[in-house]
């Protein structure tokens, strides 16, 4: 008996008077009151209402009315800093993907394009769990994964008229940008990868190790002087190389493709990239580079460091990639990413841009997971030599 009040008391703290266990605890004093028998018997019925009491599902809070009170009342300062994008840009896209995102099941309240574009992108610009999600848009787990999938795909569906390499005069305009930018001709674009860390999958986890350690899927993407994206390619794992992460991508088969590259125009890479007329690499620093090499490896870093930018503004905008993807099924993670590319285009092209120092994000690049690249285009090494010497010296 003085055992079964002992636990009484110990649950009652525990609980912190909840009703349901008041009501419980009440329960089990009629029982040992009315039981004429001191033996074990009551206890256990004593203890398997606790125990019924403990499985008790708890409702997880949840914020009423934000998205039909708070959010119609931030200003637009305050809404950039939750959504990382002003007002009018989020009504813009959501008046491109509002008919996607409409959902007739018969018997099923559909949840409304507008707090479902809001929602995704809170997944997509915050760290945030989807519990603290759910919480605050007042949906369930599952309802608020399928939503945030859903808008990703509307987004992926826009990506081919928003993630375009650049045709008529469009050219011209880069061409200048790099050209006013670093004393570099007739560059198309700029040329990088970078990783984003998930958690470990649990297929064949140690494929997705990169040079740093963690687990990671590859995004290459080129950029025009803007630091908009011209091409962007997601979904190798970490551990691949720079060079074979390009091979497998449709770029390579860009190279040589005067449609692509007029005018005789290229990229620019790091020294992770084979040499190629249509893609120019800095000179090995070996020690021994003459002061024209120089100032073409200074001039070629002054355009290609508007990638490193546009990756820092990319994660620094959705900081979901700044942490971990926390995304299961890694065959969606590379939609996921492209989802964030259109967005940041849409936004560059709009002017809404951020401010802050991308010096501030850090990246993790693949510069010094070096393949053997040696093997280069006879071509490629000419048209390097003949700029370098056409380079209007810099100061180095």
């Amino acid at each position: 008996m003085e055992q079964a009040m002992e636990q009484e008391e110990q649950i009652i703290t525990h609980y912190n008077n909840r009703e349901i266990l008041t009501t419980a605890v009440v329960i089990i004093r009629e029982i040992i009151d009315s039981s004429s028998d001191s033996s074990s018997e009551s206890d256990d019925e004593e203890l398997k209402i606790i125990r019924d009491c403990r499985n008790v599902r708890r409702r997880v809070p949840r914020i009423l009315n934000y998205v039909s009170h708070i959010i119609p009342n931030l200003t637009k300062e305050e809404f950039k800093a939750h959504f990382r994008m002003l007002p009018e840009t989020f009504d813009y896209i959501l008046s491109c993907i509002e008919q996607r995102l409409k959902r007739v099941i018969p018997g099923t309240p559909m949840i409304d394009p507008r707090t479902q574009f809001l929602l995704a992108l809170w997944r997509l610009a915050t760290p945030d769990s989807f519990r603290s999600i759910c919480e605050r848009f007042n949906v369930g787990r599952s309802t608020a994964l399928y939503i945030t999938r859903r808008v990703v795909k509307a987004l992926n569906e826009l990506a081919p008229v928003v993630i375009k390499w650049p045709t008529g005069d469009r050219v011209n305009e880069v061409w200048a940008g790099f050209e006013n930018a670093s004393g570099f001709s007739k560059i198309i674009g700029a040329i990088d990868g970078t990783h984003i860390n998930i958690p470990a999958p649990k297929n064949n986890p140690e494929c997705y190790i990169n040079r740093k350690g963690h687990h990671s899927i590859q995004l290459q993407a080129i950029c025009d002087h803007k630091c908009q994206f011209i091409h962007c390619y997601a979904g190798h794992v970490g551990s691949v190389h720079d060079q074979r992460v390009f091979r497998q991508s449709e770029v390579q088969h860009y190279l040589g493709d005067v449609t692509k590259f007029p005018q005789d125009s290229h990229l620019v890479g790091d020294s992770a990239y084979k040499l190629h007329e249509n893609l120019l690499v800095p000179y090995r620093d070996n020690g021994h580079l003459t002061e024209r090499q120089r100032n073409y490896n200074f001039c070629h870093s002054s355009a290609r460091i508007v990638i490193e930018r546009a990756f820092g503004l990319l994660k620094g905008r959705f900081r979901w990639l700044l942490t971990t993807l926390a995304i299961d099924r890694t065959d969606l993670i590379p939609m996921h990413i492209l989802s964030c590319c259109v967005l940041h285009n849409i936004c560059l092209m709009r002017g809404d841009e951020l401010n802050f120092e991308t010096n501030d994000v850090e990246l993790i690049d693949i510069a010094d997971n070096v393949e053997n690249v040696s093997a280069v285009s006879n071509a490629g090494v000419a048209k390097r030599d003949l700029i370098c010497e056409r380079l209007r010296m810099r100061h180095v």
